[in-house]
């Protein structure tokens, strides 16, 4: 059964909801979603490959849909196939989703800008996004172009690879030991910690409309943060200006 998705209101794009009576943007927690089986691969992938995944995972989410409320988009690099997916799957009866291929995404600006603006603009309004392995410095961007929430699990993930992450920076404890003797639990509890601070710095500044300043805020923390806000601003003004507030 589909989780109820209600905007109350927008900064930007960005925008503040609740999800079954719960407050996003927010973290999700794998062991708590029902997420249907599918076809994962690659994102640099050959398109034949790309479109069988694709199938799959379509069948696989229309079999078990009486199970699962979340389905996963697939489609690798191809922009229409992940669109055709994400329509099919909402004909199907799916509304929250999750980006497939997150980390390859956030190292690829150009990409990650055109799918997720293509997703929000094709997508019904009831219908949320989850993206995965998120980089605590870009979830305001990511927030501000439409993301509704983040997996958890990526605290996981950069554990495993004695990574610390913060707001402003990821941190490779062996280059930098600012935590010594740290275990994986512990440093994946640091992680999720301050996951969670991000999210509630996100809310503050979505309820005062100044997300936009955050994100230039941390725009400047990779290269790959401020590629990402200078295409948007480039290639999308007019999806920005949208919903956004003037003075």
């Amino acid at each position: 059964m589909k989780k109820k998705f209600e905007i109350r209101s927008h900064d930007g794009p960005g925008r503040i909801g609740k999800i079954d009576s719960e407050p996003s943007p927010k973290l999700f927690f794998r062991n708590d979603l029902k997420i249907a089986p599918n076809q994962g691969s690659a994102h640099n992938v050959d398109r034949e490959i790309a479109e069988f995944n694709v199938k799959e995972t379509l069948r696989l989410a229309e079999e078990n849909v009486d199970e699962c409320d979340i389905a996963v988009i697939q489609g690798s690099k191809y922009i229409d196939l992940r669109i055709e997916c994400l329509k099919k799957l909402e004909e199907i009866g799916y509304n929250g989703f999750i980006i497939a291929n997150g980390d390859a995404l956030l190292t690829n600006p150009k990409e990650l800008v055109e799918l997720i603006v293509s997703l929000k603009k094709q997508a019904r309004k009831d219908s949320y996004f989850i993206f995965s392995f998120a980089e605590l410095s870009f979830m305001p961007i990511l927030t501000y172009m439409g993301i509704d929430g983040f997996l958890a699990d990526s605290a996981n993930y950069y554990s495993h690879l004695n990574v610390l992450q913060t707001p402003t920076k990821a941190y490779d404890l062996n280059s930098y030991p600012i935590y010594e003797d740290t275990s994986q639990e512990e440093l994946e509890n640091k992680n999720i910690e301050n996951m969670e601070f991000v999210i509630r710095e996100i809310h503050a500044h979505m309820k005062n409309k100044s997300l936009r300043n955050l994100v230039e805020e941390r725009s400047g923390t990779t290269p790959q943060n401020i590629s990402t806000l200078k295409i948007l601003d480039r290639t999308h003004m007019d999806y920005l200006l949208e919903h956004t507030q003037l003075f």
